[in-house]
Order: structure tokens, then C-alpha cells, then sequence
């Protein structure tokens, strides 16, 4: 039996009767599993304990679970590569962006992605509280003692980063250049092996996020400086960089991206859940803790502000001559 033609006003019917069948993202169908949220830091540390806080938060939001990964090594940038390196663009595999995705791949002769063609930029959502810390019985109790002893002792002095690339690295160095000193680095996977090697004295001076506000409140750490625009209130004793005639700010803000191609009503979803997920009281708890701020944008405003810190760490790479170690 041959079925009769179907006119244009039959196939729209169908088209349509087809797209009411199918209920869009933004209706309520995502997400409808877990959400794997991946970040690219050691358990326990700050950024661990903050993204915890966050996917919470966030899975209250969105009435389903978002499973913390840790991928910890290299710099921080291994959510990113996974992400980039094929996942789905679905929604349900996002990382954590720290600010060395957009440094690493400009170290390195084959970089392991593209910043600015990999990936959705979902939201921004804050930065670190950066110090130098040495262990409590050093012989430096000043920034400008260390800063001393260092140029007068060329490559004598170590201090340990969460990994090349990463802003502790990069604004050692900026602060050596400046200062006309060699020091070096000893990159770490997490920050709580960067700490113990201070406090175990195998480096003598560790570049770390606030990780060390604990240990310097119970007298193992000293906190020498801070890398803020204005001293760290838990700290008010620490001077900043400026403050010290270092004019640098470095407070390294990061977020949240998934791979390139994503839905743009499921990005919208996910920005409205983490902006309200920020404001979670746990999670403002966490951020207190740490001497860390708020610091949102959408998706538009932190892919405008990912390709700014891309263009302008690629110009300070450059001029500085730094490669990955």
C-alpha cells in the first residue's frame, strides 16, 4: 500500500508534534543523573574543602548528586585536560579552571589543549588568598630578610608551588625578576605537600594558597607576606607585596567550565545553580575561613575575562621566558 504524499503543512505538523515529544534541557530534563565535578588539587586542601562546600550546595539546587574527583599533579591542570580531551559537551563532566589552564599550554611546545577553543566557561567564582610561609623557627622573620639572604645566596634558597605554571610559580618569579635574585622551584602535587615539605625542611619556603592559615595560627608556619590588594583580615600582621614595595597583585580567580559545545540552556542552568551555590552559607563559611572573596561572573563576562588572562599571562610568559618544568 503507497501512503499518500505529506504536504508542507503535514510535515511541520509532525515536526512540531516531534519537538513537544522531545522536552527541552531548560524544561526540567537536566540534569537527570550525577554530575561528576572534577578537581585538580589534592584532597584537603582549600580548593578541595571550597569545592566540596560548592557541589553541595549545588546538588540541593538541582536535585541531584555532583560527585567531587580529585585529579591532582601538574599544575592544576588535569580536570582541564580530561574535559578537553573528548568528554561529552552534556553537562554532567565539568572541572574546576585554575589559572594555570591558561598558562600551561603557553609554557610548553605541544600543549595538551586550547584554552580558548576547548571549553564552555560556565561562571566564575572566586580567588585565593596567596602567601609565603617559612617554618617557624627559619631564620627569616621579614619578606625583605628572605629577599636579602637570597640575592646575596643565588640559587641557594627552594620554595615549593603546587606546580609550574600555577600564579605561586608564576609571581615567585615575577618577584625574583624584579628583585634581581634566583631561587628554585620545587613544584608539588597538592598543597598539603608543599606545606610539609617546609615544615619537614626538605624546601625552605613555600608559596601557597591560605592551606597554611592553620598552621600558621598554631605557631609551625611564619606567614611572611600576603599577595592581596589589602592585608588578609585573620592576618592583619602580614604585610602585602605592595605594601612592600612589590607592585603586584596576585589573587588567581578561578572557575568552572565543561568542553566546548555545550547546550546553552544547560550552561544556563548550571550558571543560575552555581551563582545561588556561592551564596550558600556553608559555603561563604568556607570561603571566611580561607580569607577568600566572591568574585561571580556569568558565563558571557568570565569567557570575556578567560581570554584576557589568556592574552596577558601569554605576554608576561613571554617576556619572562618561563617554561614548564
Amino acid at each position: 500500500m503507497q501512503l499518500p504524499p505529506i504536504g508542507r503543512r503535514g510535515a511541520l505538523g509532525l515536526g512540531l508534534g516531534a519537538a513537544l515529544a522531545r522536552p527541552s534541557l531548560a524544561q526540567g530534563r537536566y540534569p537527570d543523573r550525577p554530575i561528576r565535578l572534577i578537581v585538580p588539587w589534592g584532597a584537603g586542601g582549600s580548593t578541595d574543602i571550597l569545592m566540596r562546600a560548592l557541589g553541595d550546595a549545588l546538588s540541593r539546587k538541582l536535585g541531584q548528586p555532583v560527585v567531587i574527583e580529585n585529579r591532582s599533579g601538574a599544575g592544576g591542570i588535569l580536570g582541564a585536560q580530561l574535559v578537553a580531551g573528548g568528554t561529552r559537551p552534556d553537562g554532567y563532566t565539568l572541572t574546576q579552571m585554575p589559572i594555570s589552564v591558561f598558562r600551561y599550554p603557553q609554557m610548553v611546545a605541544r600543549p595538551p589543549f586550547d584554552p580558548m577553543k576547548d571549553f564552555t566557561y560556565i561562571a566564575q567564582l572566586t580567588g585565593y588568598l596567596f602567601g609565603v610561609v617559612v617554618k617557624a623557627d627559619a631564620p627569616w622573620r621579614t619578606f625583605q630578610e628572605l629577599l636579602t639572604y637570597a640575592k646575596a645566596n643565588p640559587g641557594k634558597v627552594t620554595y615549593g608551588t603546587p606546580g609550574s605554571g600555577t600564579s605561586l610559580h608564576i609571581t615567585m618569579e615575577q618577584v625574583a625578576a624584579a628583585q634581581g635574585i634566583e631561587w628554585v622551584q620545587v613544584p608539588y602535587r597538592s598543597a598539603s605537600e608543599n606545606l610539609q615539605s617546609t615544615l619537614a625542611g626538605t624546601t625552605q619556603v613555600s608559596a601557597e594558597t591560605s592551606g597554611w592559615s592553620e598552621l600558621v595560627a598554631a605557631g609551625q608556619l611564619r606567614l611572611l607576606c600576603t599577595w592581596g590588594a589589602e592585608r588578609a583580615k585573620r592576618f592583619p600582621d602580614a604585610p602585602t607585596l605592595k605594601e612592600l614595595g612589590i607592585d603586584i597583585v596576585s589573587t588567581s580567580p578561578y572557575g568552572i567550565a565543561g568542553p566546548a559545545g555545550m547546550d546553552p540552556a544547560v550552561v544556563r542552568i548550571l550558571e543560575e545553580g552555581f551563582r545561588e551555590a556561592t551564596q550558600d552559607p556553608a559555603h561563604v563559611a568556607v570561603l571566611e575561613r580561607y580569607d577568600m572573596a566572591p568574585a561571580f561572573l556569568g558565563s558571557a563576562e568570565y569567557t570575556a575575562a578567560a581570554r584576557k588572562q589568556y592574552e596577558e599571562d601569554g605576554a608576561m610568559i613571554r617576556r619572562l621566558g618561563l617554561k614548564a618544568s
